[in-house]
């Protein structure tokens, strides 16, 4: 890279959710010449052009040809969970979460343009058999950071990628706060309401498999659906009176940037932000695409 110049890289973002992987760039300074965004839902496309109108939406993974696009210097992607996960289906490739081998295809395509190319997936924790097949495929073995390194919010997952010298974050010892700002007043189901006074506490969590006494880190932030009792919610008792945490406090906890889902309904928001990336894991390990061994290998053909 000459002197002085700086180079701009040009980003495929395979299943992009509302572009967290965007803003990751963007906090360490990592200059985007394109971003190539693969989504099909539509609350998150509108979310990421509200954001970062430059996008360019290529609709279904499916129909993404990657040899089609410029040379592209990262890609990246967190393909779906649902069928790895332990709260899923169990059907593993076999289900959603085989559109794996969508991002296989699409990174053999890139590194046929770019041998240099550096890619990052992330997926939950899952069985060893799964992990050790992504792992073959694509030629890295992953490393698990927990969002609690860099959060309030447990968050455990896997990150395969072949930016090197990616090291544990420093842990921030960031705790969990109750401020009622963050709170919504609801009205719980009757046996969900029972179940949480039963535990004689007053920081609550309760979802359908797990029911613990929170005090330093809420846990892991999950779509909602359209039941209380259907994600992870961190809860108050004031008193009597129930609150649950707001789709303002999930993007602190997701240390998304504030208001980057307004305009959507709680659940919706709620959706978006628990389906996304917790962005200082993603900015953590983009953090080494800014050494200079690294920009040396990108193309600056449509740099400024």
């Amino acid at each position: 890279m000459s002197e002085g110049k700086k180079e701009k890289i040009n980003v495929l973002s395979l299943f992009d959710g509302m572009s967290c992987g965007q803003i990751a760039l963007e906090r360490v300074g990592v200059e985007v010449d394109n971003y190539f965004a693969s989504e099909i839902d539509k609350h998150a496309i509108k979310v990421t052009q509200a954001n970062y109108p430059d996008t360019i939406q290529l609709g279904s993974v499916l129909t993404v040809k990657a040899s089609d696009l410029p040379k592209i210097d990262l890609l990246i992607g967190g393909s779906p969970c649902q069928s790895f996960s332990n709260i899923g289906n169990g059907k593993g490739f076999n289900g959603k979460s085989g559109l794996f081998w969508e991002y296989v295809r699409c990174l053999k395509e890139l590194i046929g343009k770019n041998p240099d190319l550096k890619f990052l997936l992330e997926n939950v924790v899952m069985k060893k058999e799964w992990e050790d097949i992504i792992s073959e495929a694509l030629g890295v073995k992953p490393i698990m950071i927990d969002s609690a390194l860099v959060s309030a919010q447990r968050r455990k997952r896997l990150y395969w990628t072949n930016i090197p010298n990616i090291q544990q974050p420093e842990d921030k010892e960031i705790k969990l706060e109750f401020k009622l700002e963050w709170f919504d007043k609801v009205e719980l189901v009757p046996f969900v309401l029972k179940k949480i006074e039963s535990m004689n506490t007053l920081n609550q969590f309760f979802n359908p498999y797990n029911s613990s006494i929170l005090t330093e880190k809420a846990p892991t932030l999950t779509a909602t659906g359209n039941s209380q009792t259907k994600s992870a919610s961190i809860m108050y008792n004031n008193n009597g009176v129930f609150y649950m945490a707001n789709s303002d406090y999930w993007e602190i906890l997701q240390t998304i940037p504030s208001g980057h889902t307004s305009g959507f309904s709680q659940n919706i928001r709620k959706n978006l932000i628990g389906n996304g990336w917790t962005v200082d894991v993603i900015a953590h390990i983009f953090s080494s695409l800014k050494g200079e061994e690294i920009f040396n290998n990108f193309s600056n053909e449509n740099a400024n």
